[in-house]
């Protein structure tokens, strides 16, 4: 009857009128006097005889009428000067209490005092002492009372009329009381709390604010949720790590539906803004439940280094190095150059950078940096100080059935911008590489690995033959991004969207995660920390079970996993293997003044044989020869490319029969 009652003035036009807009301020004012009239005319017309109006009955100034006109009109001046009427009544409780507080004491106050100037006059009160306090608790409880009964009624309403989605709050600490009470006093949000789940075990029978708290128990949670109508679960940004450590599983096993509070500066329960907290409330995606702390970068040297320079960006299009033309704007520099051959991606950049850097000088140009008489224009044309080489082809089993374009991009092209920066006197020359260079078990990483090899070994030749090398060559290592055209995170939300099935390759592949702006703030910063030579480790985490999370994906968007979701293995791709390093078994790191920058002490190559060796892969690209001459090439550099899965398996065994041969001609050599 009561809800049936409820949803009748929910759907009634004065109903809708009376929570479309607040009462006039006038009205309110209005009835506040009309309330302080009725409690005198209560006060008086039950007081004892004799302590009411005895004393000067002839006199108009002290007729009952007159002293009642003059206690109404002490209320009406005081309630001016006070405004307990310019708050919306439905909107707070505490400020309007407040008001009618100061109300209530101010003008009794008033009264006494002229009831005490009236005796040491005239030697009579001009008001009974004992009416006046009954007249002020009479209209400040009356008033109260109202403004109650108007929040209690438009809450009622509102959450029918609004239709109100119906949480449970996270945790019953201050911070998460605050939250709900929040959102409770929020009419014209979202959200509806109908109690808090605390995280300790023990049953409580206690409630805050009108919202009951019960106990956490994984085995319960389903039930509790049915109790309370709910199918939701809120809880603050502060909590993330809790939800990482497999807490949110439990809600996603049991299809409760996950919500995250975005930090806020700040819970004030009155403030005329509160209304907007209902958007800080979003659905909690999958990047936000991966077990890694968020990595921050916040070092003003970075931007003291690039302010005011030229920096060419390779593979300024892709989404790596799209992030780092971005960050490198933000930071003041002076002209951008943006390389890439992909010209559509390059227009939207250019668009992009245009609408949010009007004042910045960005240049763009096409081209393919395995080209070098193009890639010479473009230095002669701009003269960068600062080079970040983001171009390459990152494709795991595209690369391992076309080797040649590995070679082209990938190493003749990392050694042309290389070549080129030494020449045209770069600076500083960042090269963005890959986990999958380390004990490399596919082509791209095996060319990867050889782009490092080059780029290290130049450095080095260049400080043993020059006082001071002109150029300072870095190279960054680091795993998968997040979101990254490729990235098994936007392939999994688009099989989810179109029904499933989503694959992955195997049950116990585990990768390293990183956010895009998070993997190009440290590319940054090692390569204004880096001094020449070194091969700068990010420290990623912890890694990730692929399928874990592909359970999580489809949990998340509300589907059962292998129910509505079916998740099915693949089998390993070419070249891939179940798990990534980030340094190589004989390689070990020392600590920057970064806790998630390390360096890689790896082994150094002779220059000019690793000139040599490009210039082997050099003629067989560009001869045509087989790509099986070409892996063996590769292999011979990089002894140890062992390949996984893929077609190449067999060149480890040429190769290694052929060193092994070597081998023994070498010793056959020493024993004569």
């Amino acid at each position: 009857m009561k809800k049936k009652l409820i949803k009748a003035l929910a759907d009634s036009k004065l109903m809708q009128t009376f929570l479309a807009a607040p009462s006039p301020k006038w009205l309110v004012f209005a009835t506040d006097i009309m309330v302080v009239i009725l409690s005198c005319l209560l006060t008086y017309s039950f007081s004892p005889i004799g302590s009411g109006f005895s004393a000067f009955p002839d006199s108009f100034f002290f007729s009952p009428w007159f002293r009642i006109s003059t206690l109404i009109l002490v209320y009406v001046l005081i309630a001016l000067l006070v405004r307990p009427y310019k708050y919306i009544i439905r909107l707070s409780v505490i400020e309007d209490t407040y008001r009618l507080v100061l109300l209530s004491v101010c003008a009794s106050l008033t009264l006494s005092l002229i009831s005490l100037t009236s005796y040491l006059t005239l030697g009579e009160y001009y008001y009974n002492i004992w009416n006046v306090f009954v007249v002020a608790v009479l209209s400040f409880s009356l008033m109260l009372m109202i403004r109650l009964a108007i929040k209690f009624i438009y809450m009622s309403v509102a959450g029918v009329a609004q239709r109100k989605r119906r949480v449970i709050v996270l945790g019953s600490a201050i911070n998460s009381f605050f939250l709900a009470s929040a959102l409770k006093s929020e009419f014209e949000g979202r959200f509806d709390p109908v109690a808090l789940l605390s995280l300790s075990s023990k049953k409580m029978d206690t409630t805050v604010n009108g919202i009951p708290i019960v106990p956490f128990k994984a085995e319960e949670v389903k039930k509790v949720f049915h109790y309370y109508k709910c199918d939701t679960l809120l809880f603050l940004s502060t909590q993330i790590d809790l939800m990482r450590s497999g807490t949110a599983d439990v809600f996603l096993a049991n299809g409760i539906h996950l919500l995250m509070l975005n930090q806020v500066e700040e819970f004030d329960l009155n403030s005329k803004t509160m209304p907007a907290l209902s958007t800080h409330v979003r659905d909690i995606n999958i990047e936000d439940l991966l077990e890694r702390e968020p990595i921050k970068t916040e070092n003003p040297v970075i931007s003291q280094v690039i302010k005011n320079q030229t920096v060419m960006i390779t593979g300024a299009a892709g989404s790596i190095g799209s992030e780092i033309v971005r960050q490198v704007a933000r930071m003041g520099a002076h002209d951008i150059v943006l390389l890439d051959q992909a010209e559509t991606p390059m227009h939207d950049m250019q668009l992009e950078m245009e609408a949010a850097f009007p004042d910045l000088k960005i240049h763009l140009f096409i081209g393919d940096v395995s080209n070098l008489e193009r890639m010479e224009h473009c230095f002669q044309k701009y003269h960068p100080r600062y080079v970040f080489h983001a171009a390459a082809y990152k494709h795991v089993p595209m690369m391992e059935r076309n080797p040649p374009e590995a070679i082209l991009t990938n190493v003749l092209g990392t050694k042309n911008m290389a070549d080129l920066s030494v020449k045209y006197g770069v600076e500083k020359f960042v090269m963005v590489s890959t986990d999958k260079a380390v004990n490399p078990t596919n082509v791209m990483g095996a060319s990867k690995r050889i782009a490092e090899i080059y780029v290290q070994s130049l450095f080095y030749h260049m400080r043993r033959t020059t006082d001071r090398p002109s150029t300072r060559f870095i190279t960054t290592r680091f795993g998968n991004v997040l979101g990254s055209n490729g990235s098994v995170i936007p392939l999994f939300r688009k099989q989810i969207e179109q029904g499933g099935p989503v694959t992955i390759t195997h049950r116990d592949i585990i990768r390293y995660f990183m956010t895009i702006p998070e993997a190009c703030s440290l590319v940054l910063e090692a390569g204004c920390m880096g001094n020449g030579g070194e091969i700068f480790v990010f420290d990623m985490g912890r890694p990730v079970k692929i399928w874990d999370l592909a359970v999580r994906m489809i949990s998340l968007s509300g589907l059962k996993p292998q129910e509505d979701i079916k998740i099915i293995e693949t089998g390993l791709r070419p070249g891939e293997k179940l798990y990534e390093e980030l340094l190589n078994e004989k390689e070990h790191t020392i600590a920057t003044h970064h806790k998630k920058i390390m360096i890689a002490k790896v082994r150094q190559y002779d220059y000019n044989e690793v000139c040599g060796h490009l210039e082997n892969l050099s003629t067989l690209v560009h001869n045509g020869s087989p790509s099986h001459d070409i892996v063996a090439e590769m292999k011979r550099i990089v002894p140890e490319y062992v390949s996984n899965n893929s077609i190449w398996q067999e060149v480890d065994k040429e190769v290694a029969h052929e060193a092994k041969k070597d081998c023994m001609t070498e010793i056959n050599a020493d024993v004569k």
